[in-house]
């Protein structure tokens, strides 16, 4: 019995990876029903999508494989240098070299959605990742430089399989013994930066949500620490709580 335009258009919707919609197509991309050519031009863009990913993905890659003979390759990045409130965050992250995950990206240039849904694949996969966090009295006692580096310090001190190099957005972290690589924009050029800028934003924002629910006044749920007008507004009207970085208020 033939399937019905609705079963069909049910099949494109379950097919979310490159072989399902191939598959799709090779089934119904010559049936000439007016509703199912639409839907197999839809799961044409939608292939040529993922092909364009996979080639920007393959790009990312690039650091990874020119140091790929080195051994463990270890991406680092931190989020957090810049709110008024709560901590500096890294991540150590060490990708497996038997796959590319797609969508790696700058964790700003995604959604939130996405970077959460990419922030358990990383983390599921990964051969090895940790977290290093630096908080708000440290960040005002040394500098929020000198923080930011004793937080990737403490990322890669935390991972169970010591890395072999390092990939670090932009600067050379002081104090380590392993060889660094810094990539300037590097969470937008290497998909290890790239992995560890979403593991550190999707930790640092679930802290703050919790921030939020202790010291709702100021909304830590929505800036995240960050001086909005909302945010200076409640500091002008309720003073500095606990988190508050004082150095970065005046």
């Amino acid at each position: 019995m033939a399937q019905s335009v609705s079963e069909i258009r049910q099949k494109l919707k379950e097919a979310d990876s490159k072989v399902q919609l191939e598959a799709f197509l090779a089934m119904y991309s010559e049936d000439e029903r007016n509703g199912v050519r639409a839907l197999a031009a839809t799961a044409r863009k939608r292939l040529e999508a993922i092909k364009r990913e996979e080639e920007r993905t393959h790009a990312m890659y690039s650091f990874e494989r020119e140091y790929a003979d080195l051994g463990y390759i270890c991406g680092i990045d931190e989020v957090g240098r810049g709110p008024f409130a709560g901590p500096v965050v890294a991540a150590a992250v060490i990708l497996p070299k038997d796959c590319e995950l797609l969508y790696l990206n700058d964790s700003k240039k995604l959604t939130e959605s996405k970077r959460n849904e990419l922030s358990d694949i990383i983390k599921s996969r990964a051969v090895a990742y940790a977290i290093g966090q630096v908080e708000a009295d440290r960040i005002d006692e040394i500098n929020i430089l000198q923080a930011t580096y004793e937080a990737m310090r403490t990322a890669i001190k935390n991972l169970d399989i010591k890395p072999d190099i390092l990939l670090n957005d932009a600067v050379t972290i002081p104090g380590v013994d392993i060889k660094q690589v810094p990539i300037i924009k590097g969470d937008a050029k290497s998909a290890s930066i790239a992995a560890a800028s979403i593991i550190a934003k999707v930790y640092r924002d679930a802290l703050m949500v919790r921030y939020g629910e202790q010291y709702p006044e100021y909304n830590f749920a929505s800036n995240k620490g960050y001086g909005s007008e909302e945010h200076r507004a409640a500091i002008a009207r309720y003073g500095m709580c606990p988190i508050h970085r004082r150095s970065f208020i005046h």
